[in-house]
Formats: C-alpha cells, structure tokens, sequence
C-alpha cells in the first residue's frame, strides 16, 4: 500500500464535510476513532466509502482488541485496523489472527466493498493479507516490554503509539512529554526499524511532531476533530 501522506486527521464522528475540506488541504489520510467516537455502522460505512472515492487512505482504531470489530472494519474498506488494549505477545498473536485471511490468521470471507461484492479467487485473499495493515497499538507496559516479539508476528504490519495510556501504564500518571515517555517511543522506534516494519504516532505537538520525524515514523496523526473545533472557535471568539 503505497504512503500517500506523511499527515493523517483523527476523526472521532462521521463528519463528511470535515473529510472534504481536510482533502482539499491536501489531507490523504484519516483514523476513525471508533473505540471512543460515535460511529454508527451506516453512516460509518459511507464515509470510508466516501475517503476511498476521493483516493484517501481510512484506517479504523476499533472498538477493541476482538474478532468482529477488526473484521466489521475490514468488511467495509478500511485500508487497515488500529487494535487497542494489546497486552503481551501472546495476546497480540491471537486478537491480530483476525486481520488476516488463512495460513496467516483466521479472518473470515465477506463479500463486500474489498471483493467488490462478488466472488473472488485466492489472488484476492493473498492481496488483502499484503495491502491491509494491522497494526496494535503500544499503549500498555505489556505490550512495550514484548515490542520486539510483536514486530515479529506475521500477523502485525507495524504498531501504532498510544503515548497517554502507555505513560499511565507506565506508572508515570498523565502523559507529559517527559525525557521517560520519549525513552518510551525511542525503544519503539528502535524495534520497529529492526524489525522493517513501521510505526505511527500521534503527535500533537510540535515537540511530538519533530521527534517523530527524528525517529523515522512513517506517518503522524497532527489533526484531531475536536482540537480542530476548538482552535477555529476559540480564534473567531478572539477575534
């Protein structure tokens, strides 16, 4: 799947209007919030149909680290899953079976947006096992300490950061963008160059944002609905 944007705009509702305007900005990828937005599956579904229109990548961060979120996800087009609550390696071997179709996991056939509702041939599954991402997120201790052994599962394209619950995790209360939590992203990094696979982040901030590029995220989560809201009421308030 090729890397069309080093951004990516978090959506945490199924705002079309937002997904138009942030392409035209130039926006080519979109994370729908799922596991703490408000998603609906009809309205979910015509919004991935929607960003994969316009030639945009949709990945989802699904309601959790079980089977029918991850493949309800992939059914409707996502170019990818972003699994939440990932423990240890043995936890993360068996929830990502479910993003891929066999040998390599136990995803089960739909014959939906991906098939192009119709039948397929066995190129189609060894194409969604190579084109769609799995990626767990590292947002527990658990998941941290077998970094490596999860990078090297087949089942997982790369990981995605959670920095709040991994700092909480952590033992180290809010996430602050301590030297600790950035320890914490620089053992990530290392692991996911190591392994060739790719990591990504949200970065809020411009600190976040220049210390991700530092240490070779593939892409980077700088919008955020809610902050976007926020931002534009808050300066037209001041203005």
């Amino acid at each position: 799947m090729s890397d069309l944007s080093p951004h990516a705009v978090w959506l945490s509702t199924p705002h079309h209007q937002l997904v138009e305007i942030a392409f035209g900005l130039g926006c080519r990828k979109f994370v729908l919030d799922i596991e703490h937005g408000y998603f609906d599956l009809d309205p979910t579904d015509k919004l991935v149909a929607l960003i994969r229109a316009l030639g945009a990548q949709v990945f989802a961060k699904v309601l959790g680290p079980e089977t029918i979120p991850i493949q309800q996800a992939l059914d409707i087009g996502c170019h990818g899953v972003i699994i939440p609550h990932i423990g240890s390696v043995d936890h993360a071997r068996k929830v990502t079976l479910a993003a891929k179709y066999p040998p390599l996991g136990n995803r089960s056939f739909s014959g939906t947006r991906p098939s192009r509702y119709d039948a397929v041939t066995q190129a189609y599954y060894t194409g969604e096992n190579a084109n769609t991402l799995c990626l767990p997120m590292v947002e527990s201790a658990e998941a941290l300490e077998d970094i490596e052994a999860i990078l090297a599962l087949p089942t997982v394209d790369g990981v995605f950061v959670g920095p709040s619950d991994l700092s909480l995790s952590r033992g180290r209360g809010a996430y602050s963008k301590t030297e600790a939590d950035f320890a914490d992203l620089r053992r990530i990094a290392g692991a996911a160059k190591a392994a060739g696979k790719p990591w990504i982040m949200p970065a809020w901030s411009a600190v976040e944002r220049s210390l991700a590029r530092e240490l070779g995220a593939a892409w980077q989560v700088t919008v955020d609905e809610y902050g976007a809201l926020w931002t534009g009421i808050e300066q037209g308030l001041k203005a």
